[in-house]
């Protein structure tokens, strides 16, 4: 039996604490779906589109990482891509409650798929894809934070922008 992760997200954009996750996660699990959930509580900046093109650029290095979309219950897509596991990534103990709350959600809705909490290696444990967008746009230094090519369709982003 093969063991497949899928790891959720709305990625906008992938950050080196997302990539973190993702490549640990792939040396655990024999497949991992990065997943780019379009979330409709959220105003992205980059299309879901642009997010799984980034994704799939900073991670074709990863054999066994597949990256696709799904809007709806992420027990649903798990369930149709045969995962038994849904990957996510904590930064910190604000993170573990609303992960929590997901995570017995998601065991109501499919008592088969367990969730996979690692913890985020600590030089990313302060880094999210909003406080990324913020430093960007005012053309603060981010490339200790995101893959050159994240950094440079950022700085696309925000200059056409001006």
């Amino acid at each position: 039996m093969s063991r497949i992760a899928v790891c959720p997200g709305s990625f906008d954009p992938i950050t080196y604490g997302h990539l973190d996750i993702i490549r640990r996660g792939a040396k655990i699990f024999d497949k991992v779906y990065v997943v780019v959930l379009n979330n409709s509580s959220k105003s992205p900046l980059f299309t879901v589109d642009e997010r799984i093109k980034l994704i799939q650029e900073v991670t074709m290095d990863i054999p066994n990482v597949q990256v696709d979309q799904f809007s709806g219950l992420l027990v649903d897509y798990a369930k149709s891509v045969n995962a038994n596991v849904i990957l996510r990534g904590l930064r910190a103990v604000s993170d573990f409650e609303y992960e929590m709350q997901i995570t017995s959600m998601n065991r109501v809705l499919n008592e088969n798929i367990e969730t996979f909490f690692m913890m985020t290696n600590n030089q990313y444990s302060f880094l999210s894809s909003s406080i990324v967008k913020e430093a960007a746009k005012y053309h603060a230094k981010i490339s200790e934070l995101v893959p050159p090519e994240v950094e440079k369709v950022l700085q696309k982003k925000f200059s056409s922008n001006e």
